[in-house]
């Protein structure tokens, strides 16, 4: 397959993924902690090299009565995958795909004008473990261990075939693999990763060999889902006080005070009601919501509002996305023990409201938050 024909194929690829992905978009939200269980697919390109055997090859035309006088090789081309895989933790995947690493070729020249040329081509299937290790919210260090299953094919040419047993052939073989890289989140489903590969090869005459590959892949993570921005309603205003009683003498007692409206507003750290770049609260972060619960027994409850925040590391569509699924998952829990859905609101600020400074490590733990705000009445015995 030429260079053009490849990028071809990644290209319309690509554009599948992000006509996908727009698709979803209009999409209602649906599992906010999806990605313990998500497959995706993934498309790669790259510069391939292999190790051609330049030592076996003179010994055998020596073999045949002929001294080589000049040696020339081709050993890089252009490589190519397909993939697709399944997230089986935050940590682990597995990996299924396709490679062509390419073709390689040697040119010999020997005494007595003899001419030996020879060209090998790798391709076939992997199954990869993957260990991914997050340095920040969207950087990840990556690397994989498997096996490739390859079909090398050679092809020898020139008046000197007596050196080899055939100008054709083909080999089968399973051999291991092993690769390291990154990857960089570039929105909620589209991911690039870079990453160097070593592909354990036989050719075609019996020679066991390396071909390396550097590779930059787009990849695409399968059900997704993008959500709408709620509506957020005002509370509603307190009634207005009854006018006094008119004066009659003698004056009656005076009326006790209607409860007055108060308002209580706590703060809890990102970190302790979710798992990095989840929204699925986590069983400490239910704990703590509880503890709010129980503060807040003997109030007539009239409106909760959650409210999201993160720092300013990353995109600020997905921030604000991440803000909002995050206020939403809390507004979940305090529905599921017993809150009123009706009298809950959402809102997801993003990294529009920092309270300290993003550029320090502690600022930025101090912006990844979510306030619950709760307005109601209590009664004074």
């Amino acid at each position: 397959m030429t260079i053009a024909k490849k990028i071809g194929t990644l290209s319309a690829l690509t554009c599948a993924m992000l006509a996908m992905q727009l698709a979803q978009a209009e999409e209602p939200f649906v599992n906010p902690d999806w990605a313990n269980s998500a497959w995706y697919l993934g498309a790669g390109v790259g510069r391939s090299r292999a190790n051609i055997d330049q030592q076996r090859l003179t010994t055998s035309l020596q073999a045949n009565g002929a001294s080589v006088t000049a040696f020339n090789t081709d050993q890089r081309d252009t490589g190519y995958k397909l993939f697709v895989g399944k997230q089986l933790n935050r940590y682990l995947a597995v990996e299924l795909g396709y490679f062509d690493l390419g073709k390689f070729g040697f040119n010999a020249t020997t005494s007595g004008n003899g001419v030996l040329n020879g060209e090998a081509g790798f391709r076939g299937a992997n199954l990869d473990l993957l260990a991914q290790l997050p340095l920040t919210e969207r950087l990840s260090l990556l690397g994989r261990v498997g096996a490739n299953y390859a079909k090398t094919s050679t092809h020898f040419s020139g008046n000197r075939l007596a050196a080899v047993t055939g100008p054709d052939q083909s080999e089968h073989k399973f051999n291991p693999k092993a690769g390291v890289g990154l990857e960089y989140k570039l929105n909620e489903a589209l991911a690039l990763r870079g990453e160097v590969e070593r592909y354990r090869v036989n050719d075609a005459v019996g020679n066991r060999g390396n071909v390396d590959l550097l590779s930059v892949s787009l990849v695409y993570k399968l059900g997704r889902p993008a959500h709408s921005a709620p509506v957020y309603v005002e509370p509603p205003a307190a009634a207005p006080a009854p006018p006094p009683p008119p004066m009659v003498a003698p004056l009656p007692p005076p009326a006790p005070k209607a409860p007055q409206p108060t308002s209580e507003k706590v703060s809890f750290a990102a970190e302790a009601l979710f798992d990095f770049d989840k929204s699925a609260v986590k069983p400490d972060g239910k704990a703590a919501l509880d503890d709010l619960l129980a503060k807040l027994q003997g109030m007539d409850t009239e409106v909760m509002v959650t409210v999201g925040h993160t720092d300013s590391v990353g995109a600020s569509d997905y921030n604000q996305k991440l803000s909002l699924r995050r206020a939403e998952a809390v507004k979940a829990y305090l529905v599921s023990k017993g809150v009123d859905a009706s009298r809950i609101y959402t809102e997801g600020k993003g990294e529009s409201q920092p309270l300290a400074d993003n550029r320090t490590a502690e600022g930025r733990a101090k912006n990844r938050r979510v306030t619950v705000e709760v307005v109601g009445t209590r009664t004074v015995k």
